[in-house]
């Protein structure tokens, strides 16, 4: 029994990739808002609406129409969004413009399609 415990204790790794591993793999603050980041890509329709502003910024009115989205839905999605730091709002009268804040939430859009080869 004890040379098992004994083998379950001893690492296969060298101390070089163990500490490489420590140090690569987040924690704390970062592991929170890598896990929150990604929750996003999490839902179909933060997807449909990521993917529409992806092409052109939006009002709530025409993202609710053109995905065919409940416009209530639409509008606590994108304040979501906004609030995670995803989605820019740009204020014209009295409509409300929503835009990706950075070209990297296309990239993760991107990414996964080209991860599930299409």
């Amino acid at each position: 029994m004890e040379d098992k415990i004994t083998q379950l204790d001893t690492l296969l790794l060298d101390k070089r990739t163990q500490s490489l591993i420590e140090n690569y793999v987040p924690a704390g603050e970062l592991l929170e808002g890598i896990v929150c980041f990604f929750s996003v890509f999490a839902d179909s329709t933060r997807i449909k609406i990521l993917s529409a502003l992806a092409i052109s910024e939006m009002c709530v009115t025409d993202i609710s129409r053109v995905l065919q989205i409940n416009q209530t839905t639409v509008s606590h999605q994108l304040r979501l969004l906004k609030n995670v730091g995803i989605v820019k709002s740009n204020r014209c009268g009295k409509v409300i413009f929503y835009s990706l804040k950075n070209d990297i939430i296309n990239d993760v859009l991107l990414k996964g399609i080209e991860f599930l080869g299409y």
